[in-house]
């Protein structure tokens, strides 16, 4: 890889994060205007002091939808999307330009209203193409995951079916203790088993939640950074990468792996210095869009050996009290999928992982935080892996 990383350079100095859900009371205005001045208050900035922004949301024009409700005079207002890590690119765009020196302090925030479309997940136009694509829904698509894995590892589908129940147990049992979770309560494990199927083997409780939300991170240059909190967050490896989209048409994917995951975990922990992911990563949030997708970014990752994750997990290995807690916000799964702002999200429970905030399910003295964020399917995808930390 080509990235030279910005290792403890750019420091999150502020963050704010809406409850996620259903929002009946709220639209896009009102959500951007929470997370952003719960992001001014958390740094002790005015929004004068902040000179550009980065809006992450999915079908927008311009950055009109941010500049508009927060009543912006005048300010750089940069609108990107990436699929469903969306989040995590105004987050990666807003720290690079701090890093660069064109700008003190950045903004990055997204934001999603899907439970007033009426459509679940990310609904977009299909671009022009040369009419080879296929026509999968995601739970279709990533399905495809678990028989894939559970032939190669030597799996009995009903022992893989219990893997995959316990990671959406565990998340729900995270999400239980998170005040801003879609989904607050924990789940029996054979009513997750036993939920109604939407593409075999996956039913409803392996699925993610659709929901509204919003997420804003503030970061400024490292040497600022106490000038604003005195329990900033660094940024150790920011790494981005969007495959050549070969997977559907090669005849040796195998759906077990997400390359772009393996590509842009091994350039994160080239700029962090990591060598030993598993011992070294005290905590992750990974993009469990859905159960076997978590499985298959275990090993991905570098968390498990090839063809263990489903052990570790079966073992407590990624449980809040683990050795690696996984997910301890709920994840997707949990805390719900408002696509622009899951990758802020993520950061928002490091930030407070790392500050020693998390409340009941803060984890004992973490030192690095990984966030990994996915947007795409099996085989044709980009790929976000960030990687933060106490300086």
């Amino acid at each position: 890889m080509a990235s030279n990383g910005i290792k403890d350079r750019v420091a999150i100095v502020g963050m704010g994060c809406t409850a996620f859900g259903e929002h009946w009371d709220k639209g896009p205005d009102d959500l951007l205007i929470d997370a952003a001045y719960e992001a001014y208050a958390s740094a002790g900035v005015d929004p004068d002091d902040v000179d550009a922004y980065w809006l992450g949301t999915m079908g927008q024009m311009s950055g009109l939808t941010l500049s508009v409700p927060l009543k912006l005079p005048y300010k750089p207002v940069t609108h990107v999307e990436n699929f469903c890590a969306t989040g995590s690119e105004a987050l990666r765009q807003a720290c690079y330009a701090v890093a660069s020196g064109a700008y003190d302090v950045a903004m990055a925030i997204g934001v999603e209203k899907l439970k007033d479309s009426g459509y679940s997940g990310l609904v977009i136009a299909e671009p022009p193409n040369d009419g080879t694509l296929g026509n999968m829904s995601a739970p279709a698509s990533f399905s495809l995951l678990a028989p894939a894995y559970f032939k190669k590892y030597g799996l009995d589908p009903d022992k893989g079916k219990d893997v995959l129940t316990r990671i959406a147990w565990k998340n729900h049992k995270n999400g239980a203790k998170n005040p801003k979770a879609q989904f607050r309560k924990e789940v029996p494990l054979d009513v997750i088993k036993c939920s109604p199927k939407v593409a075999e083997p996956l039913g409803i409780m392996d699925c993610s939640g659709v929901s509204d939300g919003s997420a804003a991170a503030i970061v400024v240059r490292a040497e600022d950074a106490k000038r604003y909190t005195d329990h900033p967050i660094y940024i150790k490896a920011l790494s981005f990468v969007a495959g050549p989209g070969e997977g559907p048409m090669s005849q040796d994917y195998d759906f077990t792996t997400f390359r772009e995951v393996v590509a842009s975990a091994k350039d994160a922990y080239r700029q962090a210095g990591v060598t030993d992911p598993r011992r070294e990563i005290s905590m992750a949030e990974v993009h469990d869009c859905f159960t076997p997708t978590e499985l298959v970014l275990y090993e991905d990752l570098g968390f498990s050996e090839r063809g263990t994750a489903w052990q570790d997990v079966l073992n407590g290995f990624f449980d809040l009290e683990g050795e690696l807690p996984v997910n301890p916000d709920g994840g997707l799964k949990s805390f719900g999928h408002p696509i622009g702002a899951s990758g802020l999200r993520m950061m928002y429970e490091m930030w407070l992982q790392l500050r020693g905030e998390a409340g009941p399910r803060q984890i004992k003295s973490p030192r690095l935080g990984l966030t990994h964020n996915l947007g795409g399917m099996p085989g044709k995808c980009v790929s976000f892996v960030s990687i933060v930390g106490l300086q």
